[in-house]
């Protein structure tokens, strides 16, 4: 198969991706966006269909998730094993947290974004309550797996499904049945991601069209200080420090998770939702890194829910802006208090709609800032938004790589061939998988 076929998927999302943007913009600085027939007619449709492409993505992640589990408990076959995968990554996600927002406040403080200005508050913002640590750790243990599932609290699922792997591992040669059929489901659950994704670049297009067509680009120059930094940020964190990350633990290149990563990054980005995404990531790190379902069964679905490196990066920015524009002064143990709020938080409100934002407010508090002045950057949250989602997506492919490297459950030779896991059109082809000429 030529290499120009077996690009073309990835090419038509990228494609996608940049025709959204374009049309986006026209509909916004033409004031299209105004009219009631586009809004309604043509803005509408883009929204139904990149809400319909969401929903599709989301509904896999739950099956995917548990019988991937399932599949990398037994596949591991040693508990204790099982135990250095998830310790060796919770320590990752929590240093990189912390790196991330104490770079991102070093960049901010160093730029000074926000002093001098008198915005007025466009909106307001009420903070919600984020759960405390405590209540947070007595839900990891779900009262109902079912309605955990139905409502996809994620630590609650990833408890469920690992202590049924272990209980079938315990089980021995009496549960291969069992096994067999969670692997066969697991194969199932990957094929639907695979003709989900068949559709993404008119999903991605209208995606993105629709929030530039929506939002447009008028904030972005208002708040240009601090979405300059926060966008540098959180670039400087996935080509700097995720990359220096990679290569001091793992000794791969950079270069090669840059070129394969895009995918998940662009769903990241389209969704704006780390759990969205996880069917794409988990598909990426076993297909094209060569990373063992064993490991990425776990690390993958565990970093969606706790990895909060992009959103520690804009509330550390937030923090220094918000300080600077209100005049206050909060010193180095104000900072860092930031930190390590942020990266308790990055744990303790796990599962909550809304994350970023609960989270801001939280630390807003802890520091004596108003919360209020949340509403000066909340307008442009949604888009800066997507930008830090594709950041924690590429957190969690290079936690997962660096773990399973560890592990020796890393396929060297896959995740240096470029065009290993590539997805073309002879992977979505239902005609000839079902034998018709």
């Amino acid at each position: 198969m030529s290499e120009a076929k077996k690009m073309s998927l990835t090419m038509k999302v990228l494609l996608g991706m940049a025709l959204g943007i374009v049309v986006g913009l026209i509909i916004n600085l033409t004031g299209l966006n105004e009219n009631s027939f586009v809004s309604t007619y043509i803005i509408g449709t883009f929204h139904v269909i990149g809400k319909m492409f969401v929903n599709a993505l989301k509904m896999l992640v739950v099956p995917l998730v548990f019988f991937s589990l399932i599949c990398g408990v037994c596949g591991i076959g040693d508990i204790r094993m099982l135990g250095r995968v998830g310790g060796k990554a919770f320590v990752l996600y929590l240093m990189t947290t912390a790196i991330a927002i104490a770079t991102a406040i070093g960049i901010a403080v160093t730029f000074g974004i926000g002093k001098g200005m008198n915005l007025e508050t466009k909106s307001e913002f009420a903070g919600k309550e984020s759960p405390p640590l405590s209540q947070v750790l007595i839900d990891i243990i779900p009262k109902n797996p079912i309605q955990s599932m139905a409502n996809g609290d994620m630590l609650p699922i990833i408890f469920f499904a690992i202590l049924a792997g272990v209980s079938v591992l315990m089980l021995g040669k009496k549960a291969k049945g069992v096994i067999a059929g969670a692997e066969m489901a697991n194969e199932i659950m990957m094929k639907m991601v695979t003709i989900v994704m068949s559709v993404a670049p008119v999903a991605v297009f209208c995606l993105i069209a629709k929030a530039i067509a929506t939002l447009g680009l008028g904030l972005l120059a208002s708040l240009a200080g601090y979405v300059g930094v926060l966008v540098g940020s959180l670039l400087f964190h996935l080509f700097v420090t995720l990359m220096i990350v990679l290569m001091i633990f793992s000794r791969l290149s950079p270069a090669m998770f840059l070129k394969k990563i895009r995918n998940a990054q662009v769903f990241a980005f389209s969704t704006a939702s780390s759990n969205a995404t996880i069917p794409v990531t988990m598909r990426t790190v076993t297909e094209r890194f060569g990373v063992n379902n064993s490991v990425a069964s776990f690390t993958v679905p565990f970093g969606a829910t706790i990895n909060m490196d992009g959103t520690a990066i804009m509330q550390g920015v937030a923090t220094v802006f918000i300080a600077n524009v209100y005049g206050v002064e909060l010193g180095i143990t104000g900072y860092l208090t930031v930190i390590l709020m942020s990266v308790l938080a990055s744990i303790g409100t796990a599962g909550v709609p809304g994350v970023g934002l609960i989270m801001l407010s939280m630390v807003f508090t802890q520091v004596g800032l108003p919360v209020e002045g949340i509403g000066l950057v909340l307008g442009v949250d949604r888009l800066m938004d997507m930008i830090r989602t594709a950041v924690n997506v590429s957190g969690d492919a290079v936690v997962s790589t660096v773990v399973a490297k560890s592990e020796g459950a890393l396929d060297v030779d896959i995740y240096r061939d470029p065009d290993a896991g590539m997805l073309d059109e002879d992977d979505v082809d239902l005609d000839k998988a079902m034998g018709v000429e």
